[in-house]
């Protein structure tokens, strides 16, 4: 092509050729190129810019150097809030204390509304003939647990007979010295004597026992237990009792 100027360059072993063409006639050899236009034209020789392989290495790990600004830890969001988050608002948790205090101030004042008041298994019965004092001059009563008085009523009202009554018997033997025996007495037909003391309860419910049994059993609450191998009254807080059977029938007694 006219006008272009064409120029290649080949250094191999101290020679140097210069081809340097118009319209591709004129041809020049080396030796005709001077010293300082070899000079010129090897700095005006472009030079690829090739980078080293370990610069390139260390330009490859550069971009995962760390920034100036840590990074946040992984957070969960489902699981655990991050700290940013939960600081955000830190006025959330003030309606969660002022709630704890209005428990414990409840709490505190529900305790101390009213005394500690007698236990409800506690019905003491009174005693509706014959009735008795120890030595000091106290009444000897008994209790009946609600339990025991539910099963008397229904057992008089099943028999349609309100002078049904449990009858309680302390006499010696048992693996403990004393034991205590129950049954069911019609008082219409065997009426209290004048050694019995006949006890009753608000809800009619009648316990008859004997002068030498009541010394014993004074204090002492006559229950009604349900178990898998049956079901039987029972004669529970002996006060003067030191020691009872497994069956518990049969106890001991300090005299």
């Amino acid at each position: 092509m006219d006008g272009e100027l064409h120029v290649f360059i080949v250094l191999n072993s101290h020679s140097i050729s210069h081809h340097y063409s118009s319209d591709s006639s004129n041809m020049a050899s080396p030796s005709s190129i001077c010293v300082p236009c070899l000079r010129t034209m090897r700095t005006l020789i472009v030079r690829p810019q090739t980078t080293p392989p370990r610069l390139l290495a260390n330009s490859i790990r550069s971009y995962h150097i760390p920034t100036a600004t840590p990074q946040r830890p992984l957070f969960l969001d489902f699981l655990a809030p991050s700290t940013s988050r939960v600081n955000r608002n830190p006025q959330t948790s003030y309606p969660t204390t002022q709630a704890s205090h209005r428990t414990f101030a409840t709490a505190s004042a529900t305790a101390t509304v009213e005394p500690t008041q007698q236990p409800p298994h506690q019905y003491l019965a009174r005693a509706v003939q014959n009735p008795r004092k120890n030595e000091e001059g106290t009444e000897m009563l008994i209790s009946i647990s609600p339990r025991a008085s539910s099963r008397l009523t229904k057992i008089s009202n099943d028999d349609q007979n309100p002078n049904l009554a449990l009858r309680v018997t302390v006499e010696s033997g048992g693996c403990h010295g004393f034991q205590y025996l129950m049954s069911l007495t019609d008082l219409s037909s065997s009426p209290a004597t004048e050694e019995d003391t006949l006890f009753e309860d608000d809800k009619g419910a009648k316990v008859v026992i004997d002068e030498a049994s009541l010394e014993l059993l004074y204090g002492s609450t006559v229950d009604y237990t349900m178990e898998l191998i049956g079901s039987q009254f029972k004669v529970t807080g002996i006060p003067g009792a030191t020691s009872s059977c497994g069956c518990g029938t049969s106890f001991d007694i300090k005299l």
